[in-house]
């Protein structure tokens, strides 16, 4: 106590740091297991207070006691709606983990409140809190369970990998039957189980099995009907086809088979072991076997598992049967589990290799497991006929061990094999009776009786001597025993009456006295059915027919054999009994539910550099762009691919582009006779914009011309969006051009400028030729060879591949289309007819010319066919179904950026014409090309130190840097008149 008196008096200081050592030490108590509930009324005094680190820990006391000092908790329910808005996330989480603590039903409405507010937080840690509190509202008061699906919905559509592992945890609480909430995030949630935390894996992995079981069909539901159906009903029955999704499901999982949580390594094996084709379930069975080498507790539970699979998939665990051999260092449970999955293991090849461990086994100390064994030989023995024979004579050899419990179970396990072929073992039957004067466990010598007893007639000389010296020792027996030698006397009176006659008589007057009225009621039975009487039924006739039927042999099972109706994993199967808040796990739908319930309407922004919809909302635009940017160099399509997979920078590019002269790229996907029109609104706008924008100009701007520079681009395969992030993090250096993408020409003028530039100024400028030569066709580079991508794999489309490559000719029936080559491949051994397309789903503005329907593609041959797709300056996928005489595939083409460009030859005079006509003309003149190149070194050096200054006085608010998106790049701007596209570029002065 004294103790406790010395942290109240810390917490009761004006100092944060003693409040802060105080909170740690009670902390600490508090993990150590320590009660320090009489403190709560010091500690939540201080929630209110300012330091960030005790109000942490604070919280972290109160989430502990606040259940249980709810009136002294609820007396701070102000502060912890305070906190509900704190600038921090961790004391806003903190606040509505503790408030959802506060087990009290009148603050249910404020505990809502503040899971709604929770839920639309910006911290997706925020989120993740919420997601928590809901069943702890939802076990306070189920009457709130309507509002509480509604946020469950709502964070279900979240697209934070750290929220939605807890969020499926809520849905399963409170409402898992609402397996409606999941079609729309199905997808969502297979494509980021690979990145939720591994508990979060468990949980999704969990609910996701079970709803594949209800919305899928059974992929082996062709092996199971082939045994209940004929062959003509087979033959009318279309061949199952998996789902996409079923398959979506699959594959995202399988990678998890490697994590290092075995939890999930499970939770991903139940789900293949339920859910998959039988031929792909094979491949959990390493990952099992590998965590065999984790803790004892794992090992349990995987074993238990396994020894499940094994009756049902016996083949997927044979090649490991080594890893099933037990250690002496095994714990007994764990033996047994390994004892249970190598006897479902054995088979006619293995089996003598197993009953080789098994004779070791049989010689340790553990006498558990030496009584498991003996059991293990006997099921073996009962499985494969080949080797029971072998297995008998082991057991016979037993009986002379030295412990008596080996020798008692030996007897137990002789016993069941001796029914299958009593006949040919009256000598085992001999020596057995001769063991009872040894053996003393009961359960041994009840199986000796009963056989002496079934058998008498293969022993009629030992069995009446038996009998006699049971008779002695009645008294003396146990109650099992005493049962089994009236069944032995009455079995001996209906066979051998002249011999054991009185025997019989008085063993049942000894059993008609004794304590148990098991064996009371049994001994008069018996006298009624064999002693005949004036007064005996009718029974009586066939009292031999009674006690000496045939008897089946018995069935040595395993006792996991009917477990697999629980769910694998689950605490409910660990048990063999169903366990509170189990989930049953759902049969398969006989006819497939409607898939489409999983589509979801893609609502994306349209991008910045496809075509706007009116003037009005290019004048909205007027982002500011970064100085420094990818569009620099390159076309305006390349940029947008860009700004897709880095949002950050690419909506700020994006949406400065217009005064850079993207404005126009983005009329590429306009008529000709709107293109004029647009582009000559565009100039327009821009002089407009320079006249309002008075500014003092360093440089001499408006006397500078415009260059135009011809240039040879060699065509080369596009480069997908990952490439092009890292080589945006390569690049060490900023370079305001960036045409690596360009090969020089060979021009004698190029010369003499590198004599006064800087290294990365010629580096920057490698790719401009300054030659005044006319370009013609035949100056072009030929591609090397068109990629080819994959569109349909031979495995997905049952022996039909489809690959495709962008051709990079003119598209005849429509100049604004993408050629698009397709090949398709039959690998499959039946023909495939009416290849076609169907419903084809596309962005705004979209529009897609099917290939010719292909009637007949014979089994091994290959066709070809061309589509055209006008991708609308975007590079969003087009996506469509490529059907069959029998199937669909959901197919999608997205294109590179580069493949949305094409190169247009114009002589010198018709190049300066367009300029001209675009508003942008000047002469152009070698001389003015020096002065191009020294304004663009005196730019770079200026925004080196400009950059360089920025780094030292960072936090200094009045440095600025205003530099207009219309001034910050020299970009490729390209002019579309009909169907030709003229391409030049344009100096933009810096400012």
């Amino acid at each position: 106590f004294l103790i406790h008196d010395d942290l109240k008096e810390m917490l009761d200081s004006n100092k944060d740091s003693l409040k802060l050592e105080a909170m740690k030490r009670i902390v600490a108590m508090i993990a150590r297991g320590k009660n320090a509930s009489d403190l709560f009324p010091a500690v939540v005094k201080n929630v209110a207070c300012k330091n960030i680190e005790v109000k942490k820990l604070v919280y972290v006391y109160l989430v502990r006691y606040a259940e249980e000092q709810q009136d002294l908790a609820l007396l701070s329910i102000s502060t912890f709606q305070r906190g509900l808005k704190d600038p921090n996330q961790l004391i806003r989480a903190s606040a509505l983990r503790v408030l959802s603590s506060i087990r009290v039903t009148i603050i249910v409405p404020i505990m809502m409140l503040a899971i709604k507010e929770a839920a639309s937080d910006m911290s997706p840690y925020v989120r993740k809190t919420a997601a928590h509190a809901i069943p702890k509202l939802y076990s306070l008061d189920p009457e709130q369970k309507d509002q509480l699906i509604e946020v469950i919905e709502k964070l279900l559509a979240d697209k934070t990998t750290l929220v939605a592992g807890s969020v499926v945890m809520a849905f399963e609480e409170v409402c898992p039957e609402r397996i409606d909430l999941i079609h729309k995030n199905y997808r969502k949630l297979c494509n980021l189980l690979i990145d939720v935390e591994e508990w979060g894996q468990v949980v999704i992995i969990n609910m996701l099995t079970r709803y594949a079981r209800t919305q899928f069909l059974n992929p082996n539901i062709n092996e199971e009907k082939e045994k209940k159906a004929e062959a003509a009903a087979m033959a009318k029955r279309k061949p199952y086809v998996m789902d996409p999704d079923h398959r979506l499901l699959l594959r995202n999982t399988k990678p998890l088979l490697q994590s290092r949580n075995a939890a999930v390594v499970m939770a991903v094996a139940q789900l293949y072991f339920h859910l998959a084709p039988k031929a792909e379930v094979g491949v959990i069975a390493k990952a099992l076997v590998r965590l065999l080498r984790s803790h004892s507790e794992v090992q349990y539970v995987v074993l238990q598992n396994v020894a499940t699979m094994t009756i049902k998939r016996r083949g997927m665990f044979e090649p490991y049967l080594k890893s099933f051999y037990i250690r002496s260092t095994d714990p007994t449970q764990i033996k047994i589990l390994k004892l249970e999955v190598l006897t479902n293991l054995a088979n006619e090849t293995n089996i003598s290799t197993i009953l080789r461990e098994f004779q070791t086994y049989i010689k340790s100390m553990d006498k558990d497991f030496v009584a498991a064994t003996i059991q293990a030989i006997g099921r073996c023995a009962t499985n494969i006929g080949e080797v029971r024979d072998t297995c008998l004579n082991g057991l016979v050899q037993l009986l002379s061990n030295r412990d008596e419990l080996v020798v008692a179970e030996s007897v137990v396990v002789i016993k069941k094999l001796l029914q299958m072929q009593p006949e040919k073992h009256s000598d085992i039957i001999k020596h057995m009776a001769k063991l009872t004067d040894n053996i003393q466990v009961p359960m041994a010598r009840a199986s000796i009786l009963w056989l002496i007893g079934e058998y008498c007639e293969h022993v009629p000389k030992i069995a009446p001597d038996v009998l006699r010296k049971m008779a002695k020792s009645f008294t003396n027996e146990e109650d099992i025993v005493k049962l089994q030698i009236i069944n032995l006397a009455a079995k001996l009176y209906l066979t051998n009456s002249k011999q054991t006659k009185l025997l019989t008589q008085y063993v049942l007057n000894l059993a008609k006295y004794d304590q148990n009225y098991d064996i009371r009621d049994r001994a008069r039975f018996i006298r009624q059915l064999i002693v005949p009487t004036e007064k005996s039924g009718a029974l009586s006739k066939y009292a031999k027919k009674l006690f000496l039927a045939l008897k089946p042999a018995p069935v040595l099972e395993s006792p996991f054999k009917d477990r697999d109706h629980f769910q694998l994993g689950s605490l409910s199967h660990l048990l063999n009994a169903k366990a509170g808040g189990y989930q049953e796990l759902p049969d398969w739908p006989e006819a497939a539910p409607d898939p489409s319930v999983r589509n979801v309407e893609v609502k994306e922004s349209v991008p910045e550099w496809t075509k706007c919809s009116s003037r009005e909302k290019r004048k909205e635009k007027k982002v500011e762009k970064p100085f420094y940017s990818d569009s620099e160099g390159e076309s305006g399509p390349t940029e947008s691919a860009d700004s897709e997979s880095d949002s950050a920078s690419g909506s700020e590019s994006g949406s400065g582009s217009e005064e850079s002269g993207s404005g126009s790229e983005s009329e590429e996907s306009e008529e000709g006779s709107d293109s004029e029109e647009e582009e000559e609104d565009e100039e327009e706008k821009k002089k407009k914009k320079k006249k309002e924008t008075k500014k003092p100009v360093q440089e001499s701007e408006s006397d500078d011309p415009d260059w135009s520079i011809s240039f040879q681009p060699v065509e080369s395969k596009p480069p997908s969006k990952p490439v092009k992030k890292e080589n945006k993090k390569e690049k060490k250096e900023m370079s305001l051009l960036d045409l690596d993408d360009f090969e020089p020409a060979p021009s004698p003028q190029v010369t003499p400028v590198n004599s006064f530039l800087s290294n990365s100024l010629v580096t920057d400028l490698e790719g401009l030729s300054l030659s005044d030569s006319v370009l013609s066709p035949a100056t072009i580079a030929p591609s090397s060879a068109l990629k080819n991508y994959e569109l349909l794999h031979r495995i997905t489309g049952e022996g039909l591949s489809v690959e495709y490559c962008f051709s990079r000719q003119p598209f005849s029936p429509d100049a604004n289309m993408v050629a698009v080559q397709m090949q398709f491949t039959n690998s499959a051994t039946a023909d495939t007819k009416n290849l076609h397309i169907e419903d084809a789903k596309l962005q705004s503005g979209m529009r897609v010319k099917e290939f010719p329907e292909i009637e007949l593609l014979p089994a091994g041959e290959t066709a070809t066919a061309v589509m055209g797709i006008d991708f609308c300056d975007s590079t969003q996928a087009a996506n469509f179904q490529l059907c069959t005489h029998t199937r669909k595939f959901f197919v999608s083409i997205q294109p590179p950026v580069g493949e949305l460009m094409r190169s247009v030859f114009l002589t010198e005079n018709e190049f300066k014409k367009e300029q001209g006509e675009a508003g942008t003309g000047g002469a152009v003149e070698t001389e003015s090309l020096l002065s191009f190149f020294l304004l663009f070194q005196k730019c770079l050096r200026k925004f080196r130190r400009f950059v360089q200054n920025t780094e030292k006085k960072e936090n200094n608010s009045s440095t600025q840097w205003n530099l207009l998106s219309s001034s910050s790049s020299l970009s490729q701007h390209t002019v579309q008149r009909g169907p030709e596209k003229v391409s030049s570029f344009h100096w933009v002065s810096v400012k």
